[in-house]
């Protein structure tokens, strides 16, 4: 019982749940990935990953000085039947097609200027700043 009640408390969180869904769609994702679709700054992406990462949800890989996430396949049944009955619940809500409308905004934009990946600094804090205000307003 103690299990599903952390797995269900490490739910509990609007920001978690917009990242397991980010993830849903998307196999790997850059913490300043994360930041620019929810408007949220690196410590809180970060804590938030940390959180999942803890629970089992996700894992993560580091390439030079960046992390990537991706869902962690279930490894139980409760959570294999909850986050599968998270995906389709959170698939009818219209701010869900939002949150996934901003990540590929910012993905393409990243695509064309700079990968986290190759050493350079994030561009995630120069873009990120012009678009939290319209982010939010669209994510909420």
């Amino acid at each position: 019982m103690k299990d599903a009640a952390q797995f269900f408390k490490v739910l509990a969180d609007e920001a978690r749940l917009k990242i397991i869904w980010l993830l849903f769609h998307h196999e790997e994702l850059c913490v300043c990935d994360v930041m620019a679709a929810l408007g949220i700054t690196q410590s809180k992406a970060s804590r938030h990953l940390a959180t999942l990462k803890h629970a089992a949800l996700v894992t993560d890989r580091k390439d030079g000085l960046w992390s990537y996430y991706t869902l962690r396949p279930a490894d139980d049944g409760l959570a294999k039947t909850h986050l599968a009955l998270l995906r389709r619940s959170l698939a009818d809500r219209p701010d869900a097609a939002a949150l996934l409308k901003t990540l590929r905004g910012w993905l393409n934009g990243k695509n064309r200027s700079v990968a986290c990946a190759r050493g350079a600094a994030c561009a995630a804090n120069a873009t990120a700043k012009k678009t939290t205000t319209r982010q939010r307003d669209t994510v909420r």
